[in-house]
């Protein structure tokens, strides 16, 4: 197929390969097939970790800064700017991914960080800063972001409440006077994929605190602390879409700093300049490590079928492991997927080996989607 114009907007493979090692690895295997194919690669993400360097491959500058990371250490965090437009990570400064192995601090860990990163946005000179929220070891409603940008919350003895959810239980007053005055200038959109309010049996504490540590006891605590925050700053925003998104940075966010919440695979693909890509493009390869229920559910490769579909542009994807049968990969606008367990069934192998079976899958859609 000569006229055959490809274009890669895949996520990563969790554990494996970044999203742009996997533009790389399927193009490989394309070119291997069909040597003179064009292909566009345009690395994606849903605003959880990996936005950044998703940025930065469509063009953006990486900057870094330090701050404090989730359990008070200092840390080395990333983000990207172009013109006055800066994404910000939260999982840069507040993830699990910054915990060391083992170690959790489900009531104490603190965005203070994430509110730093926001500043050094600010002070790079954006106008418009996405705020991807996703991967966060915190779970204190975005306590520790707003002390960060200037706000005060105080104790019944007008001292500053500890960092974390749980001491938010001890919140007496919040004073936002103070908050950081450039926020009142600035575009700040939530960029999350999950919907959550901020507290009860769809909150933040109950679905997200366990993989953060949180035993059950943990989880009552955490929950009735956010619940005693949203009180006192506006109970009315813990109900809305995204408030639980990041152990709760969502709620801080919409209720103090005027974010506005948008699905995190929107907000990139528009942020990327994926429209244009797609316009140039004949077939899209979507993916991401597990395709699986979670994935119809705002993830990247959901986002990118369903505008490719709209642009009636085939797509086809590519994972580490299936667990969609056909009726919903269709429904979801993939044409097919070419999984990596297909190759190799034993997860360990097919997670170390992920870069070579990548480039194999693509050799499979090259054969079965690009030779006339």
């Amino acid at each position: 197929m000569e006229t055959a114009r490809v274009l890669v907007a895949a996520d990563k493979f969790k554990g494996s390969l970044t999203a742009v090692q996997v533009a790389e690895r399927v193009t490989a295997g394309l070119r291997r097939v069909v040597p003179g194919v064009r292909v566009e690669t345009l690395p994606v993400a849903d605003g959880g970790d990996g936005t950044v360097a998703a940025a930065v491959a469509a063009g953006f500058e990486r900057r870094e800064a330090r701050v404090t990371g989730p359990l008070g250490d200092p840390v080395t965090a990333a983000y990207a700017l172009r013109g006055s437009t800066a994404v910000v990570e939260m999982a840069e400064a507040s993830g699990l991914q910054l915990l060391p192995d083992g170690v959790f601090a489900p009531l104490t860990a603190t965005t203070y960080g994430s509110g730093e990163l926001l500043r050094a946005a600010l002070e790079a000179g954006a106008t418009t800063i996405v705020f991807g929220v996703g991967g966060s070891a915190t779970t204190d409603g975005g306590a520790g972001m707003l002390a960060a940008l200037g706000a005060r919350l105080l104790d019944a003895d007008g001292k500053p409440v500890g960092p974390g959810g749980a001491p938010l239980a001890e919140l007496a007053e919040a004073d936002l006077s103070g908050l950081d005055p450039r926020l009142a200038d600035v575009d700040l959109v939530l960029a999350s994929d999950v919907d959550n309010p901020l507290t009860g049996p769809k909150g933040a504490p109950e679905v997200y605190g366990r993989q953060k540590g949180a035993s059950e006891a943990d989880i009552a605590v955490l929950d009735a602390a956010l619940t005693h925050f949203a009180s006192i700053l506006g109970p009315e925003t813990a109900v809305l879409p995204g408030a639980g998104a990041a152990g709760g940075i969502g709620y801080g966010a919409l209720v103090a700093l005027g974010a506005r919440f948008r699905p995190g695979i929107e907000v990139m693909l528009d942020v990327l300049g994926f429209a244009p890509a797609l316009a140039r493009a004949t077939l899209v390869i979507t993916g991401e490590g597990s395709l699986d229920e979670q994935t119809l559910h705002g993830k990247a490769p959901a986002g990118v079928a369903a505008a490719a579909r709209a642009a009636g542009i085939e797509v086809v994807a590519v994972c580490g492991r299936l667990a969609l049968p056909p009726e919903a990969l269709e429904k979801a606008g993939i044409r097919r997927a070419y999984a990596l367990a297909e190759l190799e069934p034993d997860p360990a192998v097919s997670m170390a080996q992920a870069g070579p079976l990548l480039e194999r899958a693509a050799e499979s859609i090259a054969r079965d989607f690009l030779r006339s």
